[in-house]
């Protein structure tokens, strides 16, 4: 079985994946294979969990490849305006391979830079496509939703539906952690 959880990203996809570490009948991992291309990307190894908010652009990749075997989609999703909030305190930050920069100049298209009182409105506006898109993907796929805020109820269902073995109470547990904040 592979997992695939697919999310907006800072909606807790590094706890999701830290606590997916303490399994011991799965490797996990967060975004491992981002820099690889072609069939090497998809080339996730069984009885894994991959943790990628950037897969959900490669979402007919994985149908191609993973549909017609066992696989579970998991949506991992937070309050989308605390998402684009997230998104947004990130804007300006140091990292060039910002999902959020990518979204804004390379999908909307635009060159020029954002104007500051506009940049919330495009952060809103990829919340809402990527989660849009992962929603239609996983209608008719093996799926299930787990809302950051609910996840201490969520996770041991989870958990439970992939039969997870290992530290299961310090799995769950990692959910009291706050990983990866924005500033």
């Amino acid at each position: 079985m592979r997992v695939f959880v697919l999310s907006t990203g800072r909606c807790g996809s590094v706890t999701f994946s830290t606590a997916c570490g303490y399994l011991s009948n799965f490797s996990a991992g967060h975004e491992s294979r981002y820099k690889l291309v072609g069939d090497e990307r998809f080339a996730f190894p069984d009885e894994h969990i991959e943790v990628d908010n950037r897969l959900t652009w490669f979402l007919g990749r994985l149908a191609r490849e993973y549909d017609g075997t066992e696989v579970l989609y998991v949506h991992l999703r937070r309050d989308p305006e605390a998402v684009a909030q997230s998104f947004l305190r990130r804007w300006g930050g140091p990292q060039k391979a910002s999902i959020i920069r990518a979204y804004a100049h390379g999908m909307l298209q635009r060159g020029a830079e954002w104007p500051e009182e506009r940049r919330i409105e495009v952060c809103r506006d990829y919340v809402e496509t990527v989660n849009t898109n992962i929603e239609a993907f996983i209608a008719r796929r093996p799926s299930m939703t787990i809302w950051l805020d609910q996840a201490a109820d969520r996770f041991p269902l989870f958990l439970d539906r992939i039969g997870a073995e290992g530290d299961l109470e310090a799995a769950v547990g990692e959910f009291q952690t706050v990983h990866n904040a924005s500033v």
